[in-house]
Parts: structure tokens; sequence; C-alpha cells
């Protein structure tokens, strides 16, 4: 009978070394579900953005409103009888340092 309770122990004890420090043990497990959480979260960012240009590309597709804001703001393109003025910020010459 005293075999077998040790028996019994040194098996509990095998277990246990698997469970925390074997492969697959609990820090191993904790570690996969911390990359599970960042790539969620990356999933997720990814996602928002597709969602975002899709809703542009389909702006751009339906609507003259979103086509002429482009135009203006990235090709300096203006209307027909409309003036464009540009500001020019005064440049700052460097202080000298005593």
């Amino acid at each position: 009978m005293k075999w077998l309770i040790i028996l019994l122990m040194g098996l509990l004890l095998l277990l246990q070394y698997k469970l925390w420090v074997g492969d697959g043990g609990v820090p191993e497990v904790h570690h996969l579900q911390q990359e599970v959480d960042a790539t969620k979260v990356e999933t997720q960012k990814l996602q928002t953005r597709n969602n975002h240009l899709k809703a542009e590309v389909q702006d751009l597709k339906t609507g003259l409103d979103a086509i002429e804001e482009r135009a203006r703001s990235e090709l300096g393109m203006i209307r027909k009888d409309e003036t464009f003025y540009q500001v020019i910020p005064e440049k700052t010459e460097p202080r000298e340092q005593p």
C-alpha cells in the first residue's frame, strides 16, 4: 500500500511539473492568450480603417461633393468665376546666439 501512495505522489508531481513548466503549460498558454488579444486589437483597428475607406470609396462613386472636395484640397482646383488667394507665411530669420 505504501508503494502505491509513493507512486501516486510521484505521478502527481510529474503532472504538476508538466502543468507549470512543460510544453503547453500555464505560462505558454498565458503568452499565447496575450498574442491573441494583441491580434484582435490590431484586427479591430484594421477593420475600422477598412470601413472608413469603403465609405469614402462609396462616397466618391456616388456623390459629387466628395469629388469636389478632393479636387479643391489635393489638386488646388477652383470653380469658374472663383478667385484663388494663396497666403504665404512670412519667413522669420533665425536669431544669432550671442
